[in-house]
């Protein structure tokens, strides 16, 4: 067996919680980041559910690729399922992603992609709603206010741009960011 790749594009990015050892910069073509997931675990509830990101159809994501030796794999893959396929709502694939280290190369990473058929698939909503949604969630992992934030500071430390992740934290108004800047500051230690 060879190392395995997997392509994180959310929280993957910033706690991972597993080991590897190597992290890149990644593209992935073919499937956008986007708010489009109903959280009734990790970031909501079946009552009160949070929104958290999926890669959804259509457009690029730019992400962090981690690179996991061969003897840990197969560990590395049942704790992501665990992590990931609480519900099913995302479909485990392997994917072409482009490592944009120093030398730009290809691999297959795994992949989880939204699932559209599923019912937790929230689609797109608008900005407004989102936020609403956001600000009202609270799961097993924790406040959804903080998954946003954090996701958005961990991309712009990356130097991109997420145009609507950034329009959601601005219609949360400045106490709810402001109240999670702990939860960043610890996110990034």
């Amino acid at each position: 067996m060879s190392d395995l790749w997997v392509f994180g594009y959310g929280s993957l990015m910033w706690r991972p919680g597993f080991e590897h050892i190597e992290r890149q910069h990644a593209l992935l073509r073919g499937a956008h980041r986007s708010l489009c997931v109903y959280s009734v675990v990790h970031r909501g509830t079946e009552r009160k559910p949070g929104l958290v990101l999926g890669l959804d159809a259509g457009g690029s994501c730019r992400g962090i690729a981690f690179r996991v030796q061969a003897n840990i794999a197969d560990r590395t893959l049942n704790y992501l399922r665990e992590r990931e396929q609480v519900t099913n709502v995302y479909r485990e694939t392997h994917r072409q992603i482009e490592l944009l280290g120093e030398t730009p190369s290809k691999v297959e990473a795994v992949c989880f992609v939204v699932d559209r058929s599923h019912p937790q698939y929230a689609g797109r909503l608008p900005v407004k709603h989102q936020a609403e949604i956001v600000r009202d969630g609270r799961g097993a992992s924790g406040h959804n206010v903080e998954y946003v934030v954090n996701t958005l500071s961990h991309l712009h430390e990356m130097g991109l741009h997420e145009t609507a992740l950034s329009e959601i934290v601005a219609s949360l108004g400045p106490d709810q960011q402001s109240d999670h800047d702990d939860d960043l500051l610890s996110a990034r230690a």
